[in-house]
């Protein structure tokens, strides 16, 4: 054990962050009821998305799958719809495989362990710790970004904490200060710390139950902290869609592969542009690739710019004619003639959500 992390230092952190606790937590309908499945989707929801983002994604999901059982049963398109809007998708489709196993290995019952829970699909360190000290009240840390930021300035670490050395040192002091007994309240304690009071910008630290053991605040650097590794510059793309219309006003949509980025949703066929290609031949290539047909592209419609985690793309989207081929999923998982009302029953990512917006 670290200096710094005498038995009497530990046993006043603990104290005083659960009591704290006990008085401010916020009401969130995931601690009411404190069911492993409502917990498991809470925790995989609250994965790089804010609480108020996930209340109403939260509450619409149970309604839909108030089960184990339920999501397991569902369609993976029905799992994504409901997920549509919160991003992030892979972690709907992890859900849906790791339902599917635990019904199939464990009677549709989450195994109550660190260790067992780990090795199910989409359930990395946090979410399997948070998981089973929250629901299984098994002894063990669950650190997050907000964990990370409040032991970062609790012990003043100055090295960038996201990964590395600095990386493994903290989840070292998690798995130190988590008591053996109330786990996971003291896990919730410290996210909720983090998430309140401990924040990224401007810290509240005249409030914070923990102050007299900051040592970022008696150095006062606790502003400063945690260090993070330099950003990579993002990298831009320029990304074409085509809006291709039959006789009777379907219009033709394809599936993304399920191993690939968005994968399960639905899109307007297309694709990114070669270096040195221009937007129309573009759209036709990736039209034959994607689907074997051959178009011809019209008027243009509109560019959508987005930002993903580690890259942007200007969308360019054209109203092309279908002018020769039969659709076949060459890179793809689907493709389907849908009538325009019919799309609001499908998951599509936000860019092609904006275009469906546009034909309407």
């Amino acid at each position: 054990m670290m200096d710094d992390l005498s038995p009497e230092r530990i046993a006043r952190l603990r104290h005083n962050l659960l009591a704290w606790y006990d008085r401010h937590r916020r009401d969130l309908p995931w601690r009411d009821q404190p069911d492993p499945y409502r917990v498991w989707i809470s925790e995989v929801m609250l994965q790089q998305t804010q609480v108020t983002t996930v209340l109403p994604y939260y509450e619409r999901f149970l309604g839909r799958f108030p089960t184990l059982e339920d999501l397991a049963a569902a369609p993976l398109d029905a799992v994504l719809k409901a997920w549509e809007g919160l991003g992030y998708y892979a972690r709907a489709r992890h859900l849906h495989a790791a339902a599917r196993q635990v019904l199939a290995d464990y009677g549709g019952r989450l195994p109550p362990s660190y260790a067992a829970l780990r090795r199910l699909p989409g359930l990395g360190d946090y979410t399997a710790g948070a998981l089973a000290s929250i629901a299984f009240g098994e002894r063990v840390p669950a650190v997050d970004g907000n964990v990370k930021r409040v032991l970062a300035r609790l012990f003043a670490v100055t090295d960038a904490v996201t990964r590395g050395a600095a990386a493994r040192r903290l989840r070292a002091i998690a798995a130190d200060l988590v008591p053996p007994d109330r786990p996971g309240d003291f896990n919730q304690a410290m996210m909720e710390l983090g998430a309140t009071i401990c924040t990224p910008g401007s810290p509240r630290c005249l409030l914070c139950p923990i102050q007299a053991e900051c040592i970022g605040l008696a150095q006062g650097v606790q502003e400063s902290l945690p260090i993070k590794a330099p950003r990579r510059a993002q990298p831009h793309y320029d990304v074409t869609a085509a809006v291709i219309r039959a006789d009777d006003g379907r219009l033709l949509i394809a599936q993304r592969k399920p191993e690939a980025m968005l994968g399960g949703l639905w899109e307007f066929p297309g694709g990114k542009c070669h270096p040195g290609e221009t937007l129309p031949d573009c759209l036709r290539r990736e039209i034959r690739e994607e689907l074997g047909l051959e178009i011809e592209v019209g008027r243009y419609l509109t560019t959508i710019r987005h930002s993903y985690t580690h890259f942007r793309i200007s969308l360019h989207v054209f109203e092309c004619r279908h002018l020769d081929g039969y659709p076949h999923a060459l890179d793809c998982a689907a493709w389907r003639w849908a009538l325009p009302g019919d799309l609001k029953e499908l998951a599509f990512p936000a860019t092609d959500r904006k275009i469906i917006q546009i034909l309407e």
